[in-house]
């Protein structure tokens, strides 16, 4: 063999074991990560959960207000009706009361 065919031959064995020695290690990264994707799922799953109780809770309690301020204007409405009513009725016992007072005269 030729000069040349050594140092072939020597590029070629020190590229491959360069290459496997990265698959190897790539490998090794890609088992760690496996070993702790679970873990790292289960927390995130964890997070992701405790935020929609959060969400959901802020959304009832938004939901609770609104129906309250709702409610409240229901009922402000309807002490505004009676209220009107009272008025109406106290002017024609008055109108009453003076015809009394006028006939009485």
């Amino acid at each position: 063999m030729t000069n040349s065919d050594y140092l072939l031959k020597a590029a070629i064995k020190k590229v491959t074991e360069k290459l496997n020695e990265i698959v190897v290690e790539k490998i090794e990264e890609a088992t760690n990560i496996a070993q702790d994707a679970p873990e790292i799922l289960k927390k995130e799953f964890d997070i992701l959960k405790e935020s929609i109780m959060e969400e959901a809770s802020r959304m009832e309690k938004a939901d609770n207000v609104q129906e309250n301020e709702t409610a409240n204007t229901y009922q402000n409405s309807k002490i505004k009706i009676a209220l009107n009513e009272i008025e109406i009725i106290n002017n024609q016992i008055d109108l009453f009361n003076k015809k009394i007072n006028n006939q009485i005269k």
